[in-house]
Order: structure tokens, then C-alpha cells, then sequence
């Protein structure tokens, strides 16, 4: 095992050939098959990991500012990969127990499978979710999704609830995972700043959403849906907007479960739009007389 020292010399000279964090050694990877890196295999494999992560309590930070972000919202690190021409970017950071591993590009996409072009990554345990209840007991508005399993439009759906007001997001059990890498680096790290929580079971728990004084909005193209700028007052105060998946929508179930059905008008023959802009549309929406 390779260890840099620390050292006091400028970035590059002999006495200092990397400048690191003072509290952690650096500990160089060869080779991409080295086990210690194993919480970084194969990052663009979907399924697998799917498979790992969860179970293994997980999940994997791509970018310094992500995985500083995860850092302030309290998610403890396991360990950390850099381009070793970057790790003087950690030098600031206190990070515990956890290993800095360091190597070439080359042996950082032949271990993750992609090029790691931000060139610092972070492997992080998960906190324990917080339950529906828990949730809804101190939101205002929230956004509950169902089946919508692409990671870049989730991600994305909690960096505009993040940025809009919106306090939590209520997910069915078919929803992907909002710590998986692609959804972490698209909210640029919002997903730890908005609660979440699982809805269970689907549909019925939506009752649960009404019972805890919410009206369960139903986001649709239908035409005789009502234009989300024509809600009352009692409707915006207290919303929880129901979106699905890309495509599909909602399910007949869910929309069956709602309060009302809203739609953005839309114009030019165009139907609607993507999931994440027409959540953000929505958020804005409801929450455009605001305080700011």
C-alpha cells in the first residue's frame, strides 16, 4: 500500500509532490481492480447498482461541491477517490476515519467505468428515512411522485423543489432512488437538503397525504382539468402535487385518489412537458405570493 506523506513544501516540489488533507494519508490505487475501491466499481452499471448500494447502505457522491454538501448535511463518508492531481482540493476538509484514495484517469475509468471528469468522488453511508408521517407533520406544500424512475428527471425534480419552496417529496415505492449518482449530481446535491420518504402502501397511503390536511393535486394534460393558476386559495396553501412518470402518467389509482386534477395550459399543439420542468412550473406556480 502506497501512502503520500505530508508534506510542507508548494504543491509539486519535492518536499510536498501532493498537497493533501493534514489528518488523512493519501493512499494510492494502481490498480482499478484494488479492493478498497470496490464501493466505486462499475458507477454507470444501473442494475448493479441498484443492487449494491441500498443494501450495502450506500451511495456514491460525484463532484466536490455534491459531496461537500453531503458532508454539511451530515451524511458520514466511508471513504474518497480523487484524480491525484486533485486531491489538494480536500485539504480543507475534516474527513474522519474515512480512507482518501488516489490514482491516474486511467485507472479511475477503467475502476468506475466512465471518466471521472470532475475528478473527485465520494462513497457515503445513508442516514435512516424518515416516515411519511414524519414528513407531512412539518411541510407545507409538498410533491408526491409515482413510478417516475429516471434518475435524471428525479434529480432534477428535487433541485426544483429545493429552489421553489416546496418542503419535502413523498415517493411510491416504484420511484428510483434519490442517492443513486446520476440523481445526487443533477439536484447538485439537493437531495440532501429536501426530505423525503416513501408513500406506502400506493396508492391508498394518498389518503394519508389528505388526512394530514393536504389537497392531493393531480398534474394532467386532460382537458377538462383545471388550470393550475385558476386554484383557490385553500387549494395552493396546502398542495401536494401528484406527478408520474415520463409517458405514462399517472396510473388511474392515483388519479382516482386525488382531490382535483390540474393542468399547465399549454400552447402551440404541444401536450405538455417533461416531469421535472412541469414540476418546477408547478412549484413556482403555487408558491409565486410567497414571502421572499
Amino acid at each position: 500500500m502506497a501512502v503520500v506523506p505530508v508534506g510542507r513544501g508548494p504543491v509539486g516540489s519535492r518536499h510536498h509532490p501532493v498537497r493533501q488533507n493534514r489528518r488523512v494519508p493519501v493512499h494510492l490505487i494502481t490498480e482499478p481492480g484494488d479492493e478498497r475501491i470496490a464501493d466505486y466499481r462499475a458507477l454507470t452499471d444501473v442494475e448493479l447498482r441498484t443492487r449494491w448500494e441500498p443494501p450495502h447502505g450506500l451511495f456514491i457522491a460525484e463532484g466536490e461541491l455534491v459531496l461537500r454538501r453531503a458532508l454539511r448535511a451530515g451524511y458520514p463518508a466511508r471513504s474518497f477517490l480523487v484524480d491525484a492531481k486533485r486531491v489538494d482540493q480536500l485539504a480543507d476538509l475534516d474527513t474522519g476515519d474515512a480512507p482518501v484514495y488516489a490514482a491516474t484517469p486511467d485507472v479511475l475509468r477503467e475502476a468506475t467505468g466512465f471518466h471521472v471528469h470532475r475528478g473527485v468522488l465520494a462513497s457515503f453511508r445513508r442516514k435512516p428515512l424518515p416516515t411519511a408521517a414524519e414528513v407531512l407533520a412539518t411541510a407545507g406544500r409538498v410533491v408526491i411522485l409515482e413510478d417516475v424512475n429516471n434518475h435524471t428527471n428525479l434529480g432534477a425534480i428535487f433541485r426544483a423543489v429545493a429552489g421553489l419552496g416546496v418542503d419535502a417529496v413523498l415517493l411510491s415505492p416504484t420511484c428510483a432512488d434519490p442517492l443513486y449518482r446520476r440523481s445526487v449530481r443533477v439536484s447538485m446535491g439537493e437531495v440532501f437538503a429536501v426530505p423525503y420518504a416513501k408513500l406506502e402502501p400506493w396508492p391508498t397511503a394518498l389518503a394519508d397525504v389528505r388526512a394530514a390536511g393536504f389537497t392531493v393535486l393531480a398534474m394532467t394534460p386532460a382537458p377538462d382539468a383545471v388550470p393550475i393558476q385558476r386554484l383557490d386559495p385553500a387549494q395552493r396553501s396546502r398542495a401536494a402535487l401528484l406527478l408520474g412518470a415520463e409517458g405514462a402518467g399517472l396510473t388511474g389509482a392515483a388519479m382516482a385518489a386525488s382531490d382535483a386534477r390540474v393542468v399547465i395550459p399549454m400552447r402551440r399543439g404541444v401536450d405538455s412537458l417533461n416531469v421535472a420542468a412541469a414540476t418546477a412550473v408547478a412549484c413556482w406556480e403555487l408558491g409565486r405570493d410567497d414571502p421572499l
